[in-house]
Formats: C-alpha cells, structure tokens, sequence
C-alpha cells in the first residue's frame, strides 16, 4: 500500500505504471474495491475532483462515506486534523482528503493507518489531477516526452501547475510561464528546474507562443487565495481565449487544458473546437484515479512502485517560513528535507532558509 501525496515521491517509472494502470481500468469494469470503504474528506470546495473520486470509488465496487464541508462536522467545534484522521481511519480503508492548508495531506499521511490520497492541499499539491492531465496528454499524443508546454494565468497558487511541473520535469519538457508578476511561478520552482537545466521560460503574453507549444495549460485566477483583494482586481480577467484568438493562430495539434472550474479565461466558442480538450481532461479523472484507488490499496499487480528515499530530518522549533504550512496549525514533528544542501519543507515543498 501506498500514499499519494506529492509529485516530489514518484519517479518517471511510478508514473507510467499509473497511466498503464488507468489504461487498462479504463476497458474493464472489475469491482477491485468490493467490499472496501472509501473515506472522502472535503474541507474546501470540489466539483470535479470530488465526484470522480467518488465516482471511480462505485466503478470499483467500494463505498464511500465523508463530508464536502467541514461545517457539518466536529471540526465547527474545534477537532483537529489530528483527531479527524484518527477517527476517518478507524472507518474506512483509504482516505482521500482536500485541504485548505499546505502540507496538509503530509500531515494527515504521517498519522494515518490507512493509505491518504493528497486531492489538494492549500496551494501547495494536486498529483491526481497531474495524473489525469499526465493521462491525457499520453492520450492525445502517444508520448509525454519532450512537449512543450505553456501555463497560463495564476501560477503562484495553481497547486495543479506546481504539481504538473514536478512531473513533466523527467520527461524533458520544456515550460514557458506565462502570468502577471505578482501570480508568476514561485521561485522554488524555478530554482528546481535551473538545477535540473530544464528549459523554461518567463512570459507575460502567451500570443507569442502559439506556434511553438504541443499543450496551453490555462488556469483560474483563485481569488481565494489572495491575502489582498486589491491585488486580485489587479490581474483578474488578464488572459481570456476564445476562438478568434486561437484557432489557425497555433500549432494544428496543439491542445488546450484546464483543471477547471473556468470563469472568464476560456470562452464557450472555443469548447467544440479540435484544440479544447478540457472536458475529456476531467473525464479521464475517472480511470486515473481507479488507478490511483488500486495501486494505493494494493489491489493490482503493479511494477515496483515506491515511495523516493529522502534525506528527512527534525527540528525541535518550526522552521517552515510558510504562514499557510499545517505546521503553523497543528502539532508535528517539524519535519524538513535536505537535499543536496537545499533544504525544504517536509510538508509543504517551501525552501527553509535557516
């Protein structure tokens, strides 16, 4: 069994294994879960995210119990995470959970017994959407390998484009950033791919680019992230594409993604163009995470799929700068990785400057 927390634990191999996986779920109906119980916690909004979870978790024959608000439950009178997986684990046999604070799926991973599928933490992670975007991608083009790829729009809260980076990282990508400053890719980010001599780019216009990319991975600019409102009005509605603005203006296969929900960034007219892929994107949730739900669970003959050894460490004071960490809400262990002299959150993937 196994967690599914973060981009930074799967190697290149661990990732093809869960898009072969996927493939074949995909053809079959084998109820894989029978008989198992599927744990759902949702303390921040979820459309799609949730209901694929849920829905891959009936495809396979398993039950699922949970909340998709936090204002039902105990947490109104002042649980904490702690004790909510505590309890979620004596109910269930794997949980799925979506957070609002960075690192949280770490946290909640650490405690529980039963195997933690990180559905997003904060602005931090998102690896099952990376794994259906992943899947998609293979299924347009045959290959991941060597695409270019654009991000558009909020890049510094996008958990989807952090995650995304992180594994389109072992395929030779190469990346072009494009976003106002203030939402522009976090710096840790870049760092890592300067490391790596990974290809990128910091744009703020994507018109340049159209003919060069293989995927234009558009994204919400999430007001909810934003500490200022002032600062939201400043970028919002900066990139919106529709079909005057795309079609014979890109490459003839380029594809266009989105996690969605949209709001304004992408216009209807560009929905039932050969380039919109954003729908079949979010359907190919389904399989990826009945993979993700298998390979978790032990359920599948799989390749040799582990968890990265890292180089994890302790501190006796909290040391993660980050304000939105868990580790500024709940009791841990304080926990950082070292990484060829780079240093890390354990939780949340912030740099510790100490």
């Amino acid at each position: 069994m196994r967690d599914f927390i973060s981009m930074k634990d799967f190697t290149k191999g661990d990732i093809l294994e869960v898009l072969r996986v996927a493939k074949e779920l995909e053809k079959t109906n084998e109820e894989l879960l029978k008989n198992k119980i599927v744990g759902s916690l949702f303390f921040e909004p979820s459309t799609r995210t949730r209901l694929s979870f849920t829905s891959a978790a009936y495809r396979l024959g398993a039950k699922v119990l949970g909340f998709d608000s936090p204002d039902a439950t105990s947490l109104k009178k002042g649980e904490s995470l702690r004790d909510t997986i505590k309890m979620t684990e004596a109910y269930s046999d794997v949980i799925v959970m979506r957070h609002n604070r960075d690192g949280a799926a770490r946290f909640a991973a650490d405690i529980s017994k039963v195997p933690v599928i990180n559905a997003g933490d904060g602005a931090n992670e998102h690896p099952s959407q990376t794994l259906l975007d992943l899947y998609t991608i293979e299924k347009e083009f045959g290959s991941i390998e060597g695409k270019k790829v654009a991000f558009v729009g909020d890049l510094k809260y996008g958990r989807t484009v952090h995650s995304l980076t992180k594994a389109l990282e072992m395929f030779n990508c190469e990346f072009y950033f494009i976003a106002p400053e203030v939402i522009q890719i976090p710096e840790y980010i870049v760092r890592e791919l300067e490391k790596k001599n990974i290809k990128y780019h910091i744009l703020n216009d994507y018109k340049d680019v159209l003919k060069e990319i293989d995927v234009l991975y558009m994204t919400r600019i999430q007001k909810e992230r934003f500490d200022n409102q002032e600062d939201y009005e400043k970028v919002a509605g900066v990139y919106i594409i529709d079909k005057e603005s795309i079609v014979d203006k890109c490459k003839e296969n380029m594809i266009i993604l989105h996690p969605l929900p949209r709001v304004d960034e992408i216009k209807i007219d560009l929905d039932e163009t050969k380039h919109a892929k954003y729908f079949e994107q979010a359907a190919n949730g389904v399989p990826t995470r009945e993979a993700i739900f298998s390979i978790a669970l032990g359920l599948i003959e799989t390749l040799k799929c582990e968890m990265l050894e890292k180089d994890i460490r302790k501190s006796v004071e909290i040391i993660c700068s980050n304000e939105k960490c868990i580790t500024k809400f709940e009791e841990t262990e304080n926990k950082y990785v070292v990484d060829k002299e780079h240093k890390y959150c354990y939780y949340c993937n912030r740099d510790i400057k100490k």
